[in-house]
């Protein structure tokens, strides 16, 4: 009975471990492949959650810079702002037309030089109001137009030369120079005006001024919207890092393609310029030619009072139709 009841027992937990033998046969492959499956689903969602997270510290890098640079750049309109209220004194347009004389020196210069136009007026023939005029042109008028024409060419040479300037800093930055270093090579081998303004801002970064306020000066010396970017680039860069040799790479495209489109003006202008010179120069050259051929026809507007009237009359409708022509054929970009 216990034998019988043994063998049953045995052939029964045989026939189980073989009827789980074939059933793990079967189904091996089965779970092998869910086990992979839940293996990989699992790395797959790590993956996730450890890219999720590396994107969200990117993100509020890349917001915190961006906060960076707003604020950056709100500073610096803020100071631009503040020296635009500055009134431009005379002092500072005889430095930016490159002029070593002081403001009293200009104005001894000046009266000078409108004595000179009265005793030349009074050598001519011309009356009293002719020649007090010669001497208000001569003090406050030919001075003042000699120093802003000066100026004028001194910002256009300026801005011909500035992008070699930045390429030059842009391939020391790329051949792993510092900045100032770059600046330092600039004031001493590029062509004035810019060497001299780079040698400014090297002298007061001497005195321990900052690189970004110091570059913020160029646009004090010399203001252009040009210099106004460079100081704006250095500076954000100064303060929310980035890649300088690339900002200073684009900054020199943007840079060439404003002087091409500044000459693309100049040339489309050019035929209005010239005949806003002709209509304006007209009257004086035929004033000139009737004063050499009969000069007793126009010498009474030089000689008698209400000649000069005249005159005064006519310069200033002449001055005001020019400075209107000038104004149309001025285009500011």
């Amino acid at each position: 009975m216990f034998g019988i009841e043994t063998n049953v027992l045995i052939f029964t937990l045989l026939a189980g471990v073989s009827a789980a033998g074939l059933a793990y046969a079967f189904l091996f492959t089965r779970l092998s492949e869910e086990a992979r499956r839940d293996k990989r689903i699992k790395s797959v969602n790590t993956r996730n959650i450890a890219q999720q997270a590396a994107t969200q510290a990117k993100m509020t890098d890349a917001s915190k810079r961006r906060k960076s640079v707003q604020e950056s750049v709100k500073e610096l309109e803020a100071k631009q702002k503040q020296s635009a209220r500055d009134r431009l004194t005379l002092k500072k347009i005889l430095q930016q037309a490159g002029m070593n004389i002081t403001v009293p020196q200009f104005f001894m210069f000046s009266f000078v030089f409108g004595v000179l136009f009265a005793f030349v007026a009074l050598l001519l023939g011309a009356g009293l109001y002719m020649s007090l005029a010669a001497l208000a042109v001569g003090t406050f008028g030919v001075p003042r137009w000699f120093v802003g024409r000066r100026r004028k060419k001194r910002l256009n040479k300026f801005i011909e030369e500035f992008p070699n300037a930045v390429d030059v800093i842009v391939r020391g930055v790329k051949a792993g120079l510092p900045l100032n270093d770059c600046m330092a090579m600039v004031g001493q081998e590029a062509k004035e005006p810019v060497a001299s303004e780079f040698r400014k801002i090297i002298e007061v970064q001497q005195f321990g001024v900052p690189v970004s306020e110091a570059v913020t000066k160029l646009y004090d010396n010399v203001p252009l919207a040009e210099a106004n970017f460079f100081g704006i680039v250095v500076s954000i860069q100064q303060s929310a890092g980035g890649n300088l040799s690339e900002a200073l790479g684009n900054l020199s495209g943007v840079l060439r393609d404003r002087k091409k489109m500044k000459a693309k003006i100049q040339a489309m202008s050019a035929e209005a310029k010239a005949s806003g010179m002709i209509i304006g120069a007209l009257p004086v050259v035929v004033g000139v030619l009737v004063y050499f051929t009969t000069p007793d026809y126009i010498k009474i507007l030089f000689t008698d009072p209400t000649g000069n009237l005249i005159l005064g009359a006519s310069a200033i409708w002449m001055g005001a139709g020019i400075f209107v022509m000038k104004k149309m054929i001025s285009f500011d970009f």
